[in-house]
Order: structure tokens, then C-alpha cells, then sequence
């Protein structure tokens, strides 16, 4: 698992989104990404997190980032979970959990004293040379946008 820090280079990805067509970190070059992970589409905290970040979106362009969804599900599930909630930015279905490896999200939860293998949810902020800027990884689903603001003092 990657033990990435603040001021890394960004791991290179690429991975098909919701539309089957393909993103790679370096389509995002001299722009700055929010790359937020999250475990399921759908789900209580994944849906917050995902809604709070789209009522953000146009502001977050204006500030000058883009911001891309990375889980395990499919290409499908994805584009069911944006038509249901009319996401306006991309998700990238990473259903062989390269991505997330990468990021170190993924690795070992406990929940209710049992151990298994999943997705961590963390966001990462990558600046326009594609180095990571911020990382969260105590993320606020319901107000990740003002949780981001007020860590990079925007």
C-alpha cells in the first residue's frame, strides 16, 4: 500500500469513467484535482460526500479544480449514481483497484471487530504540477467542500 505524504508527486492513473471513456491524471495537467475516494455508490456516506462535492462543483472550477470520484464500482453503477443525483464531474469505475492501491486506498477496515479488505475513504488534492497539495483522510461527507476550503484557506 502507498504511504503517499504531502508533497509527493500524484501516482499516475488512468481508468475508464461512467461512459466507458478514459481519465488519466495527466489530462489534468495545469489544472488542480480534488481525487476523492470513496467505497460505494449509492450508500449513505458516499452519496453525501459525492452531492456536497457536485452543490460545490461550479465553485470549485472557479477556483480553478476539477474533481473526480474513484470506487471499485462499475462503469454502470456509476452512471446510475450520476443520473440519480446528476453528478456534473466524473467517476472513475476502478473495479481492479489499481487506482486505489496507488493512493492507498485500500487496505485493511475493522468494522464491528471484524478485520476485511477495503475501499479507505480519503481525498486528495493535486496541484497544477501534479503534486499533491492536501490529503484528507478524516473526510467530512456532509461538508467536505467547507472542509477543504478551510484546510487550504481558500
Amino acid at each position: 500500500m502507498a504511504d503517499l505524504k504531502v508533497g509527493d508527486k500524484a501516482p499516475d492513473f488512468e481508468g475508464k469513467n461512467q461512459n466507458g471513456e478514459k481519465i488519466a491524471l495527466k489530462d489534468f495537467a495545469g489544472k488542480k484535482l480534488i481525487l476523492y475516494f470513496y467505497p460505494k455508490d449509492n450508500t449513505p456516506g458516499c452519496t453525501a460526500e459525492s452531492c456536497n462535492l457536485n452543490d460545490n462543483y461550479d465553485a470549485w472550477l472557479e477556483k480553478g479544480f476539477d474533481v473526480v470520484g474513484v470506487s471499485p464500482d462499475s462503469e454502470k453503477s456509476h452512471q446510475k449514481f450520476i443520473d440519480k443525483f446528476g453528478f456534473k464531474f466524473n467517476l472513475i469505475a476502478d473495479t481492479e483497484k489499481e487506482i486505489l492501491e496507488a493512493y492507498g486506498a485500500w487496505g485493511l477496515k475493522k468494522n464491528y471487530g471484524k478485520e476485511y479488505m477495503g475501499v479507505l475513504r480519503k481525498t486528495f488534492v493535486i496541484d497544477e504540477e501534479g503534486v499533491i497539495a492536501e490529503i484528507f483522510e478524516k473526510v467530512n461527507t456532509k461538508d467536505h467542500t467547507n472542509q477543504i476550503i478551510e484546510t487550504l484557506n481558500l
